[in-house]
């Protein structure tokens, strides 16, 4: 699985990333939003961590313009300083979840392994539909 993981700290980068990278999970990571946006204009992930709180462009502005360049594609938000406001309009724009910081890697794992199999099981639906065959 491929993930862009986007956060203006590099100390929790670092920290996440060696977590995720130790259960196998193959990690981009970027300090600022307008890194992001390049990278996903050049590359495919399967899913983006993005923090919520970040200078310049806020996770909900980075969030919507994210979802401009590929609307198919899974953000998760993390935030140190949640509100249900948040949450919600999180949601609306096309956030699959909003997750507190300090992370829980069991639980953040367990999101991505569920984004994961969801992205096959669409994949493999749509690859049935295109050749004509039924899905069981």
């Amino acid at each position: 699985m491929k993930i862009l993981l986007v956060d203006d700290d590099q100390d929790f980068i670092d920290v996440l990333s060696d977590r995720m990278i130790i259960r196998e999970i193959d990690v981009t990571s970027v300090t600022s939003a307008k890194e992001a946006f390049g990278l996903v204009e050049k590359f495919s992930y399967d899913a983006i961590i993005l923090d919520l709180q970040m200078p310049e462009i806020d996770g909900l502005q980075a969030l919507e313009r994210l979802k401009a360049i590929n609307p198919d594609l899974p953000v998760i938000l993390l935030t140190g300083h949640a509100t249900v406001a948040k949450g919600v309009e999180a949601m609306k724009l096309g956030a699959i979840d909003v997750i507190e910081k300090p992370v829980d890697i069991r639980v953040l794992t367990e999101k991505l392994k569920k984004i994961n199999t969801q992205k096959k099981s669409w994949w493999a639906t749509k690859l049935h539909s295109t050749l004509g065959l039924k899905v069981l």
